[in-house]
């Protein structure tokens, strides 16, 4: 989550004392460039009997010049080069020259206007100095001097453009030259014997900062070395730890990518923005290529069938779309976005098997104030094309800050110049947010992940940071809490209890094909008063059509600060998740998976299949069971598994989509194989050890040679998810989610490679409700005697799992 990320630019993990030390990117304006440093002396009053000398380094910026001292009670300072009125190395023989005397290396600047930041190490808004003053720094280096004031012109001259367009374009030839001029330094490379694949410029993205520099992809792993060497000489991902990547729409061009070495956490561990999409698509290839499996990603359909089944939560679901739709805790402007589910704040006790207790999430937030609606409405009929029903979005930089400031206090003084909100505007209240959200004239914002998450210090003001004073004389402090959370943790924890309730499982597909579905857009959007400005909606706006660099950049910071609409992951009503199965959701932590505790496993047959005897047996004989060996096959849960009729090899299907070979004798996996990128239920080995079934959730079930070393053959098996599978005295039964068993007649080929298996369909019976397993083989011999004795193919009357 970003409160986990935004406190540590360039990896997770919640580092609150780090966030009050010195300089940070943070402290850059938007969009500006932090290029290089120089260790230097800050000499105040130079020749007078008070003359003072401060020991730190200068920092060069695309648009200030920014002095951190070595002693953090001294502010930072930062002065805008706009402010400036000269920048000079004085000459020797000049008039009243202060570095006259046993002074080298030395850079004066005259400006008018100066800030003064982190005085004494403390978080506050930024201290203003106006008039004009002069700042006198000597670099270490002398020889450097030239250099540096020359480029400080060049920015100074950028920064007097009239025209913001002007100025990046500027700015942006500056930093491509020096990029040019640089290279990846090949002596960071982990180990010599690895072989670059490729180099090429980029940036590093972080909430509110990019930082330019070069990325370089060998065989064994993925390099960023930062221009400036910005807070380590080099970034390194080891390519056998990635998990998923995932290309981005970063500033609403296709250039961002991202990668984690998690398998279920939106905090990635390198989100990078390339200057042009060939560079980033080959990267992306060449990262993809070393995966195992080639990296078969999960689709928005195969999460929506495990959250359908109950193998994932809510909560899990939700993460999973927002990833899939471009939502990052690196891009505040596409910062992933979870809905208000409770609407009872003023109870003592929350109950939540009160359908009042919860919000109505068939409805945007704008929608759900009938009285508020009904002018907004009145608004949207009068106004001319293009239209628009709300006039900020649900989810922007500024609404993600809103509820982070207290644990990301930097972030908000960036994105307000320095400033803190009005304490009357800030997140004091949880009823309070909730009641504006309903009732106000602009404020249609939904909530963020950490409020379902287990870490409540955003809730609290643990930094003691100076929020200011409300209109009634209160202190900005904790947020104030509803009657029923007993502090912050309970809070949560009935936030998350709430998430997971029968009443939201059964609603939440509503409120999806609000926010990523097919009332998102179009017709569809209009009748659910889900109307937002164009310019926020994915292909709104082609910025590389747009000529004027003035325009360009105007309309882009627009975007971004206004807030950008998900990408459309569903075009047709979002279904329904399935009640029955499901008893409670727990999550064990806040980023691992959260299985269902539902009455029957997902992939094991129900205690009620089987007869009393057989059930007394079992619990009888459980207890006798002792573990020999153990090992970690898969990344997700098992769901099948066959051993070969000599013991020697055992295959395992599971949710991770692979079927994998496992040697008992070398204790090794020995093979993997990817079919799709939906999740496998099933296999079986076909007499003979020559060939494995796998069924999959992609209504396929397919056929591997263990021989051959690869697909053989593949049969379209059902009209949903295939469940499971049988083998039985030549002939195949699968079950499928669609409610119907078939049952194959299959030969399967010969040994010769390009022979494959032949099918007949002799039998399909129909159920009233999906068919989940296979029953044991006393059931399934019945069948077969019925097919034999040509009975009746349909069987409604059975009971099969």
């Amino acid at each position: 989550m970003l409160s986990l990320s935004l406190e540590n630019d360039y990896s997770c993990g919640r580092d609150t004392e780090r966030i009050a030390k010195g300089f940070s990117l943070l402290l850059l304006n938007l969009e500006e460039y932090y290029f290089e440093q120089h260790t230097a002396n800050h000499i105040i009053n130079k020749d007078c009997k008070d003359e003072r000398k401060f020991r730190g380094s200068l920092k060069i910026c695309s648009k200030s010049i920014i002095f951190e001292p070595d002693d953090n009670i001294q502010p930072i300072i930062k002065i805008p080069l706009r402010d400036c009125i000269s920048i000079k190395a004085p000459e020797d023989n000049e008039a009243n020259n202060p570095f006259t005397r046993n002074t080298s290396g030395g850079i004066s600047v005259v400006c008018t206007q100066v800030f003064l930041i982190k005085e004494r190490n403390v978080i506050a808004p930024y201290k203003t100095v106006r008039g004009r003053t002069e700042h006198l720094f000597q670099l270490d280096v002398a020889g450097k001097v030239g250099d540096v004031v020359q480029t400080l012109h060049q920015l100074y001259r950028a920064s007097c453009l009239d025209k913001m367009g002007d100025q990046a374009a500027m700015i942006t030839a500056i930093l491509q030259s020096r990029l040019a001029r640089t290279s990846f330094d090949k002596n960071r490379f982990q180990s010599i014997s690895e072989t670059l694949h490729m180099e090429c410029k980029a940036e590093m993205v972080t909430p509110l900062v990019t930082n330019p520099g070069h990325v370089c992809v060998t065989d064994a792993n993925l390099y960023f070395q930062p221009l400036n060497g910005y807070p380590k000489p080099v970034v390194q991902i080891t390519l056998q730890n990635v998990r998923r990547i995932y290309k981005r729409r970063h500033g609403l061009m296709p250039l961002g990518l991202e990668v984690f070495c998690t398998e279920n956490d939106l905090c990635s561990d390198i989100y990078l923005k390339f200057y042009n999409y060939q560079d980033r698509d080959e990267v992306y290839f060449l990262i993809a290529t070393y995966i195992e499996n080639h990296i078969a990603e999960h689709t928005a359909e195969s999460y929506m069938l495990q959250w359908q089944r109950g193998h994932i939560s809510n909560y899990q679901y939700l993460l999973h779309l927002n990833n899939l739709a471009d939502r990052s805790c690196n891009d505040l402007s596409q910062y992933p976005v979870f809905p208000w589910i409770i609407a009872d704040y003023s109870s003592s006790v929350l109950d939540l098997t009160k359908p009042e207790t919860f919000r109505d999430l068939s409805k945007p937030v704008g929608a759900l104030n009938k009285e508020r609606l009904d002018r907004l409405v009145t608004r949207y009929q009068e106004m001319p094309e293009p239209k628009f029903m709300y006039g900020s979005h649900y989810s922007s930089p500024g609404y993600v800050l809103f509820y982070l400031v207290r644990v990301a206090p930097e972030y908000m003084l960036c994105l307000q110049n320095g400033k803190f909100d009005h304490a009357d505007r800030m997140f004091n209240s949880i009823a309070e947010t909730w009641k504006n959200c309903l009732d106000g004239a602009t404020d249609f914002k939904e909530l963020i992940p950490e409020f379902y998450e287990n870490d409540s210090s955003f809730l609290v003001n643990s930094l003691k940071l100076d929020l200011g004073k409300r209109q009634g004389g209160k202190m900005v402090e904790d947020v104030e809490l509803p009657p029923w959370a007993s502090g912050p943790d309970d809070f949560l924890q009935k936030s998350q209890e709430a998430l997971e309730s029968p009443y939201v499982s059964e609603h939440l597909h509503e409120w999806i094909d609000i926010i990523f579905g097919y009332k998102q857009k179009g017709s569809e959007a209009i009748a659910a008063h889900n109307v937002f400005h164009p310019l926020t909606y994915e292909g709104g706006v082609d910025l590389n059509s747009i000529m004027d660099p003035n325009e360009k950049v105007a309309l882009l910071t627009q975007i971004l600060e206004f807030g950008q609409t998900p990408k459309q992951l569903f075009t047709t009503p979002h279904p329904q998740r399935i009640i029955p199965k499901l008893k409670s959701l727990s999550r064990t932590s806040s980023h691992s998976t959260s299985i269902a505790e539902s009455p029957v496993s997902p992939n094991e047959e129900s205690f009620e299949d089987l007869t009393e005897e057989s059930i007394t047996l079992a619990w009888n004989n459980i207890a006798k069971l002792k573990l020999d060996k153990q090992y970690k096959i898969h990344k997700e849960a098992i769901t099948g598994i066959a051993v070969t009729c000599n013991g020697s090899s055992v295959f395992t299907t599971s949710q991770d989509s692979t079927l994998k070979m496992f040697s008992k004798d070398s204790k090794t996996i020995q093979r993997s194989v990817s079919f799709s990128n939906m999740a496998l239920s099933s296999c079986v080995i076909l007499p003979g050890d020559t060939t494995v079934i796998s069924s999959s959730w992609d209504n396929h079930i397919y056929f591997y040679s263990i021989a051959f070393g690869r697909q053989q053959d593949v049969l379209m098996g059902h009209d949903d998810a295939v469940s499971k599978i049988c083998w039985r005295d030549g002939r195949l039964f699968s079950a499928s989610w669609d409610s119907t068993v078939k049952v194959w007649h299959c030969v399967p080929g010969e040994t010769v490679s390009n022979k494959k298996h032949h099918f007949e369909l002799l039998a399909e019976l129909e159920h009233d409700v999906s068919v989940s397993m296979l029953m044991q083989y006393l059931r399934i011999r019945k069948l077969i005697d019925d097919l034999n004795n040509d009975l009746v193919v349909k069987h409604k009357d059975w009971i099969w799992g």
